[in-house]
């Protein structure tokens, strides 16, 4: 696991700074604080920050092959490199270290750029063949590991872990542009998170899960082009009690292989369904006690801290609990100093104290993310089910203008339990399948959206919604079925912009590895041809990771409901942060961008800090947009940062 860097020059091979290389580099050394190097050569430069787990004493980067012609930096963890370097050995390849990371230099030389095909695990790299006068970039299936590139006005391709080495860079021809995109305004409003791969700044970009890009120096700016999909076939015809035998079967092997570690490895336990099976399945593979660790709140109504002590208890792991204040709040500036660009998942909070606490006792964890959409573990998702055959049972003639008229009539109940909130399932019931799911997982809601943006941005968008976003990855989903389209929507869309980038940055922060045993990829393709009724069955989501893990975990850990991994932001919003969001939503800094419209700001902050309405979530995105400008553009953190363009200069 580290942090990975570079420049290319795609037009000639011109010389390159080693200082501006090392600031770059150095910009994230917090993802490797073990080790930091640069290569330098003409019209190239890479850097990498070292984080050691695999072949601690010999696996130092960059890393070339045996002439020195292919060097690499990378980012992550390739979990079969042990089948595979015996396989390359035999075609003549001299190996000189022990790490998975010369694995892939041989893999390219043996296989070029289908080498990616072979490799399981989490991966970001950059490769340089000099032969071929070729960079070769790769990001992993998932999107666990990011990768974010820009090409500058004068051919210069950057590339990093993280934006802020991109903004870290500076050359002759100036450096990456921090003007904004208006779309990128956009989608973080609608999702939380900028989507790939797009990018809050309108020159640079992010490499989308699964996809590599080739470019050969002198040529014309290539395009991303992907190397895997998951197909939902839902055509496996196993039954029950088999499907749970294989899925054990499989969860053994993706957990062991990601045991492989030269230092401390452990686990995080929330007392969830997804962490207590990793536990469980790690508890049978290794002969000493797993380390666990997790975080509990003050506040009894957000703490889930009893259900992993159960299952510590259950497998006498070595557990580490710590008990953090409900109000953790002070985190926002770091975490938009993390981030680069504006996130708004306020589970930030605990992630990232859950991560702290971890690094003081591993330096590598394994989690349970990715289980939720794997296995169809949303209560969004029963709920589109049922959407799905009201929908599907009246005619569209009939069913939009009804439900579009009960919508617009029906009071917006907050304070409501969410059974009863029926605007919601209105509106989605008037759209279309997919136009519904968006709906439905949107922070601020179309009409929303249109209320807070001003003519000023609204003519910049020229119309763009977020929804394309959906439209776009449903266009390639290849399947109709209401469950595995939504599935396929999240695992392009939510899993890797909010959930891997929301873990990736955390563990980063404190130089601790995440490896993500429901995300192995041949997992997520079996599962992708069970029937939806082996994931949910009536009212309850993960069927069958809950029928499998039956003989190893308590009922109540598997069966009982979801809690999440919340922050209490309605009560901070009118108690101690009430000042602080009424400053920042209202302030200079968000009013003199020209982007926002100010009566409906007000009326954000007014209706939540009266009780009328719950806008915690519109409020939080609001503060976290607030938080990046002051410290991605107005330069609080950022490396040399000029000062914030005017909304005409940022959106022209």
């Amino acid at each position: 696991m580290c942090g990975i860097t570079g420049i290319f020059d795609t037009r000639s091979a011109g010389p390159i700074a080693r200082a501006v290389l090392s600031r770059m580099n150095d910009a994230q050394h917090h993802r490797g604080p073990d080790e930091g190097s640069v290569h330098v050569e003409p019209g190239l430069g890479f850097g990498h920050r070292r984080l050691s787990i695999i072949d601690v004493a010999t696996g130092q980067q960059p890393l070339f092959n045996e002439d020195g012609t292919v060097c690499i930096v990378f980012n992550g963890e390739i979990y079969n490199f042990q089948e595979l370097m015996p396989e390359l050995q035999a075609l003549g390849h001299v190996f000189h270290t022990k790490s998975d990371t010369e694995v892939i230099v041989h893999a390219w030389e043996a296989w070029g750029d289908k080498c990616v095909e072979r490799l399981r695990g989490m991966f970001a790299f950059a490769l340089w063949d000099r032969n071929r006068q070729t960079l070769f970039l790769a990001r992993d299936r998932m999107g666990v590991k990011p990768m974010f590139y820009a090409t500058l006005d004068d051919g210069m391709l950057l590339f990093g872990s993280e934006l802020k080495s991109l903004l870290a860079y500076r050359g002759s021809g100036g450096g990456l542009k921090r003007d904004v995109d208006p779309l990128a305004i956009e989608e973080y409003f609608a999702l939380g998170y900028v989507a790939e791969p797009r990018t809050i700044f309108r020159q640079a970009k992010k490499l989308p899960p699964g996809h590599t890009l080739v470019w050969r120096r002198g040529e014309s700016e290539p395009q991303p082009r992907p190397f895997w999909d998951v197909r939902f076939t839902l055509a496996n015809p196993i039954g029950l009690e088999d499907a749970c035998t294989e899925l054990r079967s499989r969860l053994r092997e993706s957990v062991r292989l990601r045991l492989i570690s030269e230092v401390p490895l452990g686990a995080f336990l929330s007392g969830g369904v997804d962490s207590s099976a990793v536990v469980a399945v790690m508890a049978g593979l290794q002969d000493t006690p797993v380390r666990t660790c997790s975080i509990g709140f003050d506040d009894p109504q957000f703490n889930e801290s009893a259900f992993a002590q159960t299952v510590a208890e259950r497998y006498r792991t070595d557990h580490h609990l710590e008990v953090v204040g409900s109000d953790d709040f002070d985190l926002v500036d770091t975490l938009a100093h993390l981030y680069d660009e504006p996130y708004a998942d306020s589970s930030a909070i605990p992630t990232y104290r859950v991560c702290q606490l971890a690094r003081k006792r591993v330096t590598v964890a394994l989690s349970g993310d990715g289980g939720d959409e794997s296995f169809g573990g949303y209560r969004r998702y029963r709920m589109h089910l049922m959407e799905e055959r009201l929908r599907s049972a009246l005619p569209a003639g009939l069913r939009q203008p009804l439900f579009g008229m009960l919508g617009r009539m029906y009071p917006k109940a907050d304070w409501a339990p969410r059974m009863f909130r029926a605007k919601t399932t209105f509106e989605g019931m008037a759209r279309s399948s997919v136009q519904a799911y968006f709906h439905s997982v949107s922070i601020l809601r179309g009409p929303m959206r249109e209320q807070l943006f001003s003519p000023a941005l609204k003519r910049a968008l020229g119309g763009y919604n977020a929804q394309a976003v959906f439209d776009r990855h449903a266009a390639n989903a290849g399947t109709d079925d209401p469950l595995a389209l939504i599935q396929y929507l999240d695992l392009k869309t939510y899993l890797v912009g909010d959930i891997n980038t929301k873990v990736d940055r955390a563990s980063m922060a404190h130089s601790l590895e995440v490896r993500e045993p429901l995300m192995d990829h041949p997992l997520v393709e079996w599962l992708a041809t069970l029937p939806t009724n082996l994931k949910v069955r009536g009212q309850e989501g993960k069927f069958l990771l809950k029928k499998a893990m039956e003989p190893a975990l308590p009922h109540d850990i598997l069966y009982r409901p979801k809690m999440g991994f919340a922050v209490p932001l309605a009560r901070w919003f009118r108690g101690p942060l009430r000042q602080r969001v009424r400053d920042a939503v209202l302030g200079e800094r968000l009013l003199s961008t020209g982007w926002f419209n100010e009566a409906y700001l007000k009326h954000l902050v007014d209706a939540h800090q009266s009780g009328a309405s719950d806008y915690s979530s519109p409020l939080w995105t609001l503060l976290m947009f607030e938080a990046f400008l002051r410290n991605s553009i107005d330069g609080t953190h950022a490396v040399a940062a000029p000062s914030m363009p005017t909304a005409a200069e940022a959106l022209a």
